[in-house]
């Protein structure tokens, strides 16, 4: 029997709902392909906030180290608005990337067939299906740069920032994932206006030259959010900074039909992930047993693929959630006329039963 260990965050909201979810379906991984998942549960967010003060406990950055991957639900909400910025949940989040050397987030968005009725695209768009990588970097850029504020709070500023190193080692992820796909990258960015854009452009087109066999191209940001919702076919693999690649990795999950269905990895140097779903901790349906937990579902099934080296595995976590669809079970945020609607906890008993 082999063995795993793999630290659960389930953070705020609905985060313990849906990361239950998941531990369900890899309970009955465990039980159907003779592995054992020990859990270790840790705090980050506004939870670790009200319990210790801080947005990420050491203890969690230690705890995480030392398994073998991370499965993290949500975290944040209104609750803690008034909270100081240093010490907002969000915060908890940055910092466990940052501890854990997680400079790459790979969030794809695949259309499900049983779904398409979801997807605010007319069908003639949708012809061609949708299957797109994005590949955001994650520990550098805006959101990690230097903050300034006005005393008297007149301004304010973020400073947006890379370095050429940063830059390689995203582009490199991207190029490698294309060659697993359709060998296409699109590295979107804002070079007609931004100098650390033409940094990120220049050196993403010297990394193409050790990859001949990809199609490089570039896109302004804008005009990439604009190519997503009229011709999202187009896209293989996109690569882009930390703000960019946030918002348009959402834009991309929409188009799918829902941020419900759509995992995420975080990963580094090396097998030691972090694993969660796009969407955020919906602290207004939080304890209501109606959030869909397949994306946290599918974000496990992510993490035995890529972190623990269980294929099979994972492919059976994704036939499982298809099959259940195909039975058409639906929770409220993809629920369609003539389906069975069911909840949290039903839909992931359901996804295990069906493995």
């Amino acid at each position: 029997m082999s063995e795993f260990n793999i630290a659960l965050i389930k953070g705020d909201g609905i985060g313990p709902e849906i990361v239950d979810g998941a531990v369900t379906v890899l309970d009955a991984v465990g039980e159907k392909f003779g592995h054992k998942f020990n859990y270790k549960e840790v705090l980050m967010g506004g939870c670790a906030y009200d319990a210790c003060g801080v947005p990420l406990p050491q203890e969690t950055i230690d705890v995480c180290k030392a398994s073998d991957s991370v499965l993290l639900g949500a975290v944040g909400g209104p609750k803690w608005d008034s909270v100081p910025s240093q010490l907002r949940p969000e915060k908890g989040l940055l910092g466990i990337r940052k501890a854990l050397g997680l400079y790459s987030n790979l969030r794809p968005s695949i259309l499900k067939p049983q779904l398409k009725e979801a997807s605010p695209l007319k069908d003639e768009k949708l012809k061609n299906g949708l299957d797109v990588m994005v590949v955001r970097e994650l520990t550098g850029g805006i959101y990690f740069g230097k903050r300034e504020k006005a005393e008297d709070g007149s301004w304010a500023s973020d400073e947006e920032k890379y370095s050429v190193e940063e830059i390689k080692r995203i582009a490199k992820i991207a190029f490698e994932t294309a060659m697993l796909r359709n060998k296409k990258v699109v590295s979107v960015d804002k070079a007609n206006v931004l100098e650390s854009s033409r940094l990120w452009r220049a050196t993403v087109t010297e990394m193409a030259k050790d990859y001949p066999q990809v199609e490089l191209s570039h896109m302004y940001v804008d005009n990439a959010a604009m190519q997503l919702a009229i011709n999202p076919a187009q896209f293989d693999v996109i690569v882009t900074s930390n703000i960019f690649g946030d918002i348009l990795s959402d834009l991309s999950s929409a188009i799918a039909g829902s941020i419900g269905m759509l995992p995420s990895a975080s990963l580094g140097a090396t097998k030691c992930g972090m694993y969660e779903p796009i969407h955020g901790s919906a602290p207004d349906i939080a304890g209501m047993d109606i959030a869909n937990p397949i994306a946290t579902i599918v974000s496990a099934a992510l993490m035995l693929d890529m972190s623990l080296g269980l294929h099979e595995e994972a492919k059976a976590i994704n036939a499982a959630v298809d099959k259940v669809l195909d039975m058409g079970y639906r929770t409220a945020d993809i629920m369609s006329e003539g389906m069975k609607k069911t909840g949290t906890k039903e839909m992931a008993a359901l996804i295990a039963q069906n493995l």
